[in-house]
């Protein structure tokens, strides 16, 4: 049984099919990327599962029964549209917030305190929201997405905005809820974050999902028999009908070389041609990225 799982989703806006009978698996305890060009439905799909709107058609399945209101308090929902009262001061903003999510004020500002100490951000406490940079707001609004410890964390694009120290802060708590079994949706167009963080993914194109599965496998699936070949020595010349050269770089008496096998070839036919003639230092096949398939895969439906 999926932790989540929607069935069949439906959801127009006038003459405009947002969503076109989307179908996802959540498995508990994972990070699943929910992935797709701007306009692809993404967006109309979380606000679905946040009980925001209403599908037209299909239902949404928390721990193998519908979803209710009341399951939103087990929510922490990071929308990408960001959202903070720029005249309140960081802590009452973040107390407020938590109160809305059911906490008692004691409990409330001892979260908040928690957490701002661990963002190392507490001299902020009494700062009036305008006065952080889109960054350090972002901190806030991620405090504010966690604080309620809920068991579903929806994310839309919260890498925006941060530097790449604060993004791989954002990444390491990430990995911290999972390792405690909390399963996290995490929309981005970020893929290096996708092959980084997500166990499995959708990718949603023109309201329909095209893709899904793990990601190691998908990754597997797409692969294009391209190998990185590092051999001994300034030489490599081989001329074979196994493979085809398609570049090479040289540096501390090694030659670094990519080829593509042909069909029909195995990768141990490909390595014994080579080390036959040289003294083979690595071989490695090179899988495309997550970014090189959602190219593809959107480039091929448009």
């Amino acid at each position: 049984m999926f932790y989540l799982e929607t069935r069949d989703i439906v959801k127009q806006y006038g003459d405009h099919t947002a969503l076109n009978g989307v179908s996802v698996q959540v498995p508990k305890g994972c990070v699943y990327g929910l992935l797709g060009p701007n306009g692809a439905g993404k967006s109309s799909l979380i606000r679905i599962i946040n009980r925001i709107t209403a599908p037209d058609e299909g239902t949404v399945l928390l721990n193998g029964r519908e979803s209710t209101a009341e399951d939103i308090f087990n929510i922490g929902y990071l929308p990408e549209e960001r959202g903070l009262y720029k005249k309140m001061k960081v802590g009452e903003h973040i107390v407020f917030l938590a109160r809305l999510r059911g906490l008692s004020q004691i409990e409330a500002k001892k979260r908040t305190n928690f957490w701002l100490k661990k963002f190392n951000i507490l001299s902020w406490e009494n700062k009036k929201v305008e006065e952080l940079s889109k960054g350090m707001q972002q901190k806030i609004q991620f405090i504010a997405t966690v604080i309620h410890e809920p068991d579903l964390y929806i994310l839309d694009e919260p890498f925006s905005g941060f530097d790449p120290v604060n993004a791989e802060l954002l990444k390491n708590e990430l990995l911290e809820l999972k390792s405690q079994g909390k399963t996290i949706i995490l929309s981005t167009h970020n893929m290096e974050s996708v092959e980084e963080l997500c166990d499995e993914i959708s990718l949603i194109n023109k309201s329909k999902v095209v893709l899904q599965g793990n990601v190691t496998e998908i990754r597997a699936r797409y692969r294009k028999h391209i190998f990185k070949v590092q051999v001994a020595g300034d030489l490599f010349d081989v001329e074979s009908a196994l493979f085809s050269e398609l570049s090479r770089s040289e540096s501390n008496n090694s030659v670094t070389v990519r080829v593509q096998r042909h069909d029909g070839v195995s990768n141990s036919e490909l390595l014994q041609e080579v080390t036959a003639k040289y003294e083979v230092l690595s071989f490695e096949e090179e899988l495309p990225s997550m970014n090189d398939i959602f190219i593809q895969i959107v480039s091929q439906k448009e």
